[in-house]
C-alpha cells in the first residue's frame, strides 16, 4: 500500500491558477526533482523536512472532513511521489471534488492524463532565470486541454521573451489556459502589463500569487 510523504495540509484560498479565489484543501507533498532559483518552498524539498505518512484513504478522508470541494495537489512535487496514480484514482472517482495538480513541469503527465479525464493539471514552464529549463517535459503539451493551465513565472525581460517564444511555438493560446506569473519581489506586474499589450497577447493572463498579497510571503499554511 502506498504511503505519501504529506509535508502539510490545510485549507485556504486557491492564490493561483484557473479557481483563483476559491477556498480549496491543500495537500503539499515533500521533495522536489528540481531547485530553481526563487522557489518559495524550499523547506518542503529539504531532505530532512518533517512530513507526514499518509494513506490515500487518510488523505482523503481528511479532504472529505473540511467540506471543501476545490482539492489541491502541491509541493514539492506531487508526480514524484511513490504511488501517486493511485490517489488521483481515488479522488477523481469522488464527483464532488475538483482536482487540481500543481506540477513543475519536468515530469511526463501522459500516463496520468490517461487516467482520469477529472483532473485538472497546472503545468509550470521554467524559465531561464530559475536555472531549471533544461529539466522541462516538452512533450506534455501534446495532452493539456482547456483543463490545464501552463504557467510562466518571469523573473526578467527575457524571461518573458521566452515565455512568448515557447507559448506561441507550442500554440499554448489555442490549446490550453496560459498565465504569466512574476518572481515576487523580481518583476512588476505593470512591466508583464506593458509586455502583454507590446506583443497584442490575446488570451493570456496575468496572475498575481494572491496568497502573498493577503498575507506574508513566509507565511506557510495559506
Amino acid at each position: 500500500m502506498a504511503v505519501y510523504k504529506v509535508a502539510e495540509r490545510f485549507v485556504s484560498i486557491n492564490g493561483e491558477s484557473l479557481r483563483a479565489g476559491e477556498i480549496a484543501v491543500f495537500i503539499r507533498f515533500a521533495g522536489c526533482n528540481l531547485n530553481c532559483g526563487y522557489c518559495d518552498t524550499k523547506w518542503a524539498n529539504a531532505e530532512d523536512t518533517e512530513y507526514e505518512s499518509l494513506s490515500k484513504e487518510e488523505i482523503y478522508d481528511y479532504i472529505k472532513r473540511t467540506e471543501i470541494t476545490n482539492v489541491t495537489l502541491t509541493g514539492g512535487e506531487p508526480l514524484v511521489q511513490d504511488g501517486i496514480d493511485e490517489l488521483l484514482l481515488t479522488l477523481a472517482m469522488d464527483e464532488t471534488l475538483h482536482i487540481e495538480v500543481e506540477t513543475n513541469g519536468s515530469v511526463d503527465i501522459a500516463e496520468f492524463k490517461a487516467l482520469t479525464d477529472r483532473i485538472s493539471y497546472t503545468l509550470d514552464y521554467k524559465l531561464p532565470d530559475s536555472g531549471m529549463e533544461a529539466s522541462m517535459c516538452l512533450s506534455n503539451y501534446n495532452y493539456i486541454d482547456k483543463k490545464d493551465v501552463v504557467k510562466f513565472v518571469a523573473g526578467s525581460p527575457a524571461d518573458l521573451q521566452r515565455a512568448r517564444e515557447i507559448m506561441y511555438t507550442y500554440g499554448l493560446d489555442v490549446k490550453t489556459n496560459v498565465y504569466i506569473s512574476p518572481v515576487f519581489g523580481k518583476l512588476e506586474p505593470a512591466d508583464i502589463v506593458d509586455f502583454m499589450l507590446e506583443n497584442n497577447m490575446n488570451g493570456i493572463r496575468l496572475q498575481l500569487q494572491m496568497h502573498k498579497l493577503i498575507w506574508s510571503p513566509e507565511t506557510r499554511g495559506v
